[in-house]
């Protein structure tokens, strides 16, 4: 028995899907300049500065070189796991979603939504949470929610053949 997807059905789970894809493509290029940083004289995190940190990243590798490499290390295996939660995210939106596979959507949405609720509530008792900092993270999450309202009617329609 073959199944078919009304074409209001299969139009938002296009749009969704590829709207929840775009952002985890976003989530990419966000863990890029996070790893393109740590290489560069800016060291710290986007829109994070002296003033949010404490120190310059000269004060920080004159303080304790250690520190530095080990500050340095964290950067790169952080962009490494938003990078791959990105990756996870816009496959399974992409392959997945738009086709209409529940187990997709739902795994699509887990991954971000794990990733942010462990991540995010750490940048505010710090006064880490700029808008330069996480405003990008914002505009993909916002861009993801939107895909996911767009398709979710459709994933929830049971298929008729």
């Amino acid at each position: 028995m073959t199944t078919s997807v009304r074409p209001s059905t299969g139009r938002a789970l296009h749009v969704g899907g590829s709207l929840m894809a775009l952002a985890g493509v976003a989530f990419i290029g966000y863990a890029v300049i996070f790893f393109v940083r740590n290489f560069s004289g800016a060291f710290l995190e986007l829109g994070i500065g002296p003033a949010e940190a404490g120190a310059t990243r000269e004060q920080v590798e004159a303080f304790s070189p250690e520190l530095y490499e080990y500050i340095s290390h964290l950067h790169v295996a952080l962009s490494g796991f938003i990078a791959a939660a990105g990756l996870a995210t816009a496959a399974l939106a992409w392959f997945g979603v738009r086709q209409g596979v529940r187990w997709a959507f739902i795994a699509a949405v887990a991954t971000p939504v794990l990733a942010l609720a462990v991540a995010l509530p750490s940048h505010y008792p710090y006064d880490l949470d700029t808008l330069g900092h996480l405003g990008l993270i914002y505009l993909a999450t916002a861009v993801f929610v939107v895909g996911v309202v767009i398709a979710l009617p459709a994933v929830l329609r049971p298929t008729r053949a």
